[in-house]
């Protein structure tokens, strides 16, 4: 009877010892490049943003120091309370549509037995097109004459709607547009987290006589909650920083109805001048944005233990 023993661990000789430093050069600078872009790109606008709403500056002479005097300049700004409600607003109204809409979609492609990538590939679509371009063709869509919409009313017998140009549906529209612009990098999320449940447990839901609603609500939202968790606070952020749609499609109009933080923002550095003004507003958004998620990861933890 034959016996086998452990081969000895070679030792490791200079080719070894350079081959993982080499290795872990490597990596260190790929860290690097990746930390060196953060700093010039994230890190550095915000600490100029912090430094810049404490100053008045036009970028040409030498700055000064001022203090608090650009948060009360904006505070005390008729159109501030506007830019947060409707900023509020819109961000409830994204949730309703661009966070259900999305998880919906990947519901029912999951669901198809055909024509699966082809209908993934439609609903990705949108994203790929450059923001300013899906933009401007729902201003075509909103256009109260000849505008897509208007168009549909029309063989429907419905009245015309002003989409832009009323206080009614201006923000409601922006919302429409924002939820088709992203509906596709959430819906593949989405659709990757369902394709990663077991299916013993649909099979089991199935025997247990359960139909497709109670499936989904007794699987898939259990299953997926955690990222779930993580896109509602995506959404949150970013749609809290909305600018594109009021700018391209109503310049914060109609009476203000669509005007938000981040345009006001943008109004006060490149229209009124006053950078100190943007970025005292910015720093204010950046704040509330950093509060909110740390209370929701803190609630989230919690509601995890």
């Amino acid at each position: 009877m034959s016996t086998t023993t452990a081969p000895a661990s070679r030792p490791r000789g200079p080719g070894a010892l350079r081959s993982g430093i080499r290795r872990n050069l490597t990596a260190y600078g790929f860290l690097c490049g990746a930390l060196i872009c953060f700093a010039f790109f994230s890190w550095y606008p915000m600490v100029q943003e912090v430094l810049l709403s404490f100053q008045r500056t036009n970028f040409v002479d030498e700055p000064t120091w001022v203090g608090w005097a650009n948060f009360r300049t904006v505070a005390e700004d008729a159109a501030f309370a506007d830019a947060w409600l409707n900023t509020i607003a819109f961000t409830g109204l994204a949730l309703v549509f661009g966070y259900v809409v999305p998880f919906v979609a990947a519901i029912v492609l999951n669901e198809l037995r055909h024509a699966k990538a082809y209908l993934r590939f439609v609903v990705y679509l949108p994203v790929m097109l450059p923001p300013a371009v899906a933009v401007l063709l729902f201003k075509w869509f909103y256009d109260p004459g000849a505008g897509l919409f208007n168009q549909i009313l029309d063989l429907a017998h419905l009245p015309a709607l002003s989409w832009l140009d009323s206080t009614d549906t201006a923000l409601i529209s922006l919302v429409i547009v924002s939820t088709w612009m992203n509906l596709g990098t959430g819906t593949l999320i989405y659709l990757a987290a369902l394709q990663s449940i077991p299916g013993e447990l649909y099979e089991a839901a199935e025997l247990d006589g359960a139909g497709l609603f109670k499936r989904v609500w007794h699987v898939t939202i259990p299953q997926t909650k955690l990222i779930l968790l993580v896109m509602l606070l995506l959404q949150i952020v970013a749609t809290m920083q909305v600018f594109i749609e009021p700018y391209l499609l109503t310049g914060g109009g109609p009476e203000n109805a669509t005007l938000t933080v981040a345009y006001l923002m943008y109004q006060y550095a490149f229209n009124f001048g006053d950078f100190g003004g943007g970025g005292a507003l910015g720093l204010m958004l950046m704040v509330v944005l950093m509060v909110f998620s740390a209370f929701y990861l803190r609630l989230s933890r919690d509601n995890q233990s």
